[in-house]
């Protein structure tokens, strides 16, 4: 009745294949938006200790050049396909793959919660001033 890779004989070698390259698109997706923030933060740390800068405008600065650098809608995108793909590998044979997928897919979390404190001080600080 079926088709694909869910009947015949390699069926099963064929679905754990998908999965494995869902895992694999899942892992690049998650770990792409991180290069980029981690080297913003370490520019900001730089920064602040070579400044003397205190506060959260300093780090504010470091976030805003990695947010515009990798850009805003990439990370949602790849955040939201990422998780989707990640949670589509779960395989109950395979728990070193869904260790991964769990870390990742928070990993995914935490940087959809970056984002969103970015968007809330960059509108916050925008309408304050107001």
């Amino acid at each position: 009745m079926g088709c694909g890779a869910e009947t015949g004989e390699g069926g099963e070698v064929e679905v754990d294949e998908l999965k494995k390259k869902r895992f694999l698109w899942g892992i690049l997706l998650v770990c792409a938006p991180w290069i980029p923030t981690l080297i913003g933060l370490g520019r900001a740390f730089r920064g602040i200790s070579e400044q003397k800068a205190t506060g959260l405008g300093a780090i504010g600065a470091g976030l805003t050049e990695s947010f515009l650098l990798c850009g805003i809608g990439a990370i949602l995108v790849g955040q939201v396909t990422a998780i989707v793909l990640l949670f589509r590998a779960f395989s109950s044979g395979h728990w070193l793959r869904s260790s991964f997928s769990v870390l990742s897919i928070g990993l995914s979390a935490l940087m959809f919660l970056l984002v969103c404190l970015f968007l809330w001080f960059s509108w916050f600080q925008a309408h304050r001033s107001f």
